[in-house]
């Protein structure tokens, strides 16, 4: 796992605009490794998203204990977003319990009731899409969370990432994003500070994939809270 990242930069970049993508943080063979083991029987639950009208496609909830893999990324982002999240709730004025380490945190959600693992894998073939949506699952969230790219860009065509900003009193703003393999996007879950003329107010994101018009994309999902 590339881990030589400059996190001052992309923070900084994090706090102004909401969402940043890294260098690749995966390799190809730690990727297909991960997608090799979609049907492999390590997850607690798994979503037809046409069912629920969130889109078409399928996704698969990781269960406890996880992958080796998973729990590190789940340390790595949360060890390295902490200090930004922590600035994040200074600037919206939100009265937030950050513990040190990640294992403290899920005991928070824990004494709220959020026990389940929200890591996961999502699944799109041709005609897939994901809907505009937030991961919150509960009332504690960690401020961000990330996507990582699974497949390579030569396997499907479509599917960007794609990130919409609500902005008060005025029309929203899309960011569609393509990613590489291995290729990390770290994004708000609900909402970031944005500098407004009276100071930050809070910027609504939601998140979702455009339709996929050729072959298969897979992504792993790093949610940082658990679910009720």
């Amino acid at each position: 796992m590339q881990e030589k990242f400059n996190w001052n930069s992309l923070n900084h970049h994090l706090l102004e605009h909401g969402f940043v993508k890294t260098e690749p943080l995966l390799s190809p063979m730690q990727c297909q490794s991960l997608i090799d083991g979609y049907d492999d029987d390590i997850y607690r639950s798994t979503i037809d998203m046409q069912r629920y009208n969130f889109g078409r496609g399928q996704y698969k909830y990781f269960h406890y204990p996880h992958p080796p893999l998973i729990g590190k990324l789940r340390e790595y982002f949360y060890s390295n977003l902490l200090i930004t999240a922590r600035e994040w709730a200074q600037r919206l004025k939100i009265d937030q319990n950050l513990p040190d380490h990640h294992q403290d945190y899920l005991k928070l959600c824990q004494t709220h009731q959020q026990h389940r693992p929200t890591p996961l894998i999502l699944k799109y073939g041709p005609e897939d899409y994901n809907c505009l949506h937030q991961d919150l699952y509960g009332p504690i969230h960690f401020p961000y969370q990330a996507a990582i790219m699974l497949s390579d860009q030569k396997q499907y065509n479509g599917g960007e990432f794609t990130l919409v900003e609500q902005r008060p009193r005025q029309q929203s703003v899309a960011h569609v994003q393509t990613l590489k393999q291995g290729q990390a996007i770290i994004f708000a879950v609900n909402e970031f500070p944005k500098q407004g003329k009276k100071g930050y107010y809070r910027a609504k994101l939601r998140h979702g994939v455009s339709k996929i018009t050729r072959g298969n994309r897979h992504t792993l999902g790093i949610i940082l809270h658990d679910a009720k």
